[in-house]
């Protein structure tokens, strides 16, 4: 499908955002706070676009939505909501801030395809006012068709000057021998993996371990899934860069109220941070009870 194709799906809201139409759905972008950590201080670095589709003006789940959407619609589909998040990121978001959106690999088959969509996501990168240095494509678990096939088209997401990040990593198709031939600049660690690791000093170990040899290897890692207090501890305490979830912030619908970044103590651009963390050499495991 062509960009004018895409972009005759895109609707201009009062606002100044843009929603998608895909019959029957109606398309919202939505951000989340992706959060650096450093000085017992966390402050906001990136934004993570997520869809959130609407049928009938009711929610419905993006896995259901992506579920209902034929194989043969699916890249379109995608191209559509990373278009979505690009405007919208453009008018909405603090211009130094990274932005994450993701890439299912499985549909990009072809060296050919990959870079009329890369090209196709730059012109609209150009009309946002972003810079591609400042996007993240997240290469998502959806198995490719092989091997080959996502060297190439990972190649194909670096020479187009965007960073290049593994999701969900501990996950089944992602493990190191994954990290080690695509180079990647970011992994992002899965949020249920690590919570496992996390409720033990066994674990935790491993965990740490996992980290400092990435941090070897140049690579960031993001934590997913902190939900809790001793969580952040224990990301902090493990040595993240970064970590992302519904503690620090939840996705919000766009327009939302995204601006500057915050620090912890100070409202954030999506919701309160939580109180000023304090570092402990080690870690409480488990998940705390109330008192």
């Amino acid at each position: 499908m062509s960009r004018s194709t895409i972009l005759a799906h895109i609707e201009e809201q009062d606002d100044g955002t843009v929603t998608g139409i895909w019959e029957p759905y109606v398309l919202r972008s939505a951000f989340q706070p992706i959060f650096a950590l450093g000085h017992d201080k966390l402050k906001v670095t990136a934004y993570e676009g997520l869809i959130r589709p609407f049928k009938d003006e009711q929610s419905v789940s993006p896995q259901d939505f992506f579920l209902a959407i034929p194989a043969a619609e699916r890249l379109n589909v995608e191209t559509l909501t990373r278009t979505l998040h690009v405007l919208n990121a453009g008018r909405l978001l603090h211009p130094e801030k990274m932005l994450f959106v993701n890439f299912d690999p499985s549909v990009f088959h072809a060296r050919q395809i990959a870079d009329m969509t890369l090209h196709e996501m730059r012109v609209t990168l150009n009309e946002a006012g972003i810079d591609p240095r400042r996007v993240v494509c997240e290469v998502t678990e959806q198995k490719s068709s092989s091997q080959q096939a996502l060297a190439i088209f990972v190649e194909a997401l670096r020479s187009s000057g965007f960073q290049v990040a593994i999701d969900d990593f501990g996950a089944e198709a992602s493990d190191m021998e994954r990290v080690e031939a695509l180079r990647p600049n970011i992994v992002k660690f899965d949020a249920r993996w690590i919570s496992r690791l996390m409720e033990t000093k066994p674990g935790f170990a491993l965990l740490s371990v996992m980290v400092d040899e990435f941090v070897s290897k140049g690579i960031t890692v993001i934590f997913e899934g902190i939900e809790e207090n001793w969580q952040l501890e224990a990301a902090e305490a493990a040595g993240a860069h970064m970590v992302q979830g519904f503690l620090l912030a939840r996705p919000e619908v766009v327009p939302g109220s995204f601006g500057a970044s915050a620090s912890v103590g100070a409202t954030s651009s999506a919701g309160a941070a939580p109180a000023a963390f304090a570092r402990h050499s080690h870690p409480t495991f488990g998940r705390r009870k109330s008192s």
